[in-house]
């Protein structure tokens, strides 16, 4: 390593097992990162074991664990470290995270973190607009986009909640903000959504990959998939699959975090 300061930057994603998606997301956010911090090194980390033993076994690929990583960074005689997760929220993942990070936290002099993408109120509006531009000039005037989050049984899943009442705060009335697996529910997002009598539905996932989520229970062609559920009440559908770190803004913000933690 050339690093004077022996400074490093390590990115926790949960990971994803689809490459074309990892490309234009995980990538880019570990790409934006590295070219804002010249001086430090980069590592990357997954916390998904799963995904990890799935890219292994089909690509012969080894991703680092946070453990892993960990190990490899005293290894490489890294003293200043900055963890800067891409998780969406302060949930599960993101506390057994910092659980195994300080659990290194002897052979470090210093172990700074940034935060997920939405912890504070100020993320919350800041990422309301940056979906809406993103997302807005796919829509007409009576057209509803829905947006699917992962949720989680953590307390932190009432951001999602927050969120939708957020874009109503700033006006934009047709945006919706559902989880696959907590609240907001499906069936909590289709009452209101056929209240509006949209013209079409636009689906599009809340989170940072496109992997199998978007993929399967986004647009999938199971009857269970939110594209099967409004086309079975009559709703024509249109999906946008594309994960939030493939936002110029949401990546962006990504470094705001990292900024603020220095």
């Amino acid at each position: 390593m050339n690093h004077k300061n022996k400074k490093a930057i390590l990115v926790v994603s949960f990971g994803t097992s689809h490459n074309d998606t990892r490309k234009v997301t995980i990538d880019k956010i570990e790409a934006d990162i590295a070219h804002a911090y010249p001086d430090f090194a980069i590592y990357r980390a997954w916390t998904s074991k799963m995904i990890i033993k799935k890219i292994f076994e089909r690509d012969h690929i080894q991703i680092l664990n946070v453990c892993e990583a960990m190990e490899q960074m005293i290894q490489d005689g890294i003293s200043e470290l900055i963890v800067q997760p891409t998780h969406v929220i302060n949930g599960i993942e993101n506390d057994l995270m910092k659980q195994d990070v300080l659990s290194y936290s002897d052979h470090f002099s210093s172990i700074r973190f940034g935060t997920p993408l939405l912890t504070s109120t100020r993320d919350n509006d800041f990422v309301v607009e940056a979906v809406a531009q993103e997302l807005g000039s796919s829509l007409s005037e009576d057209d509803v986009l829905v947006l699917m989050g992962h949720g989680t049984t953590h307390y932190a899943n009432s951001v999602y909640a927050a969120l939708d009442y957020t874009f109503k705060d700033h006006g934009y009335s047709r945006i919706f903000l559902g989880t696959v697996e907590a609240y907001p529910s499906m069936e909590s997002i289709m009452r209101q959504v056929k209240a509006l009598n949209p013209h079409r539905v636009v689906l599009a996932p809340f989170m940072i990959v496109a992997g199998d989520h978007a993929k399967n229970d986004l647009a999938g062609d199971d009857p269970d998939s939110w594209r099967c559920q409004f086309e079975q009440n009559k709703i024509e559908v249109s999906c946008i699959l594309k994960g939030l770190g493939e936002y110029p803004k949401i990546r962006q913000l990504f470094l705001t975090h990292i900024a603020e933690s220095i």
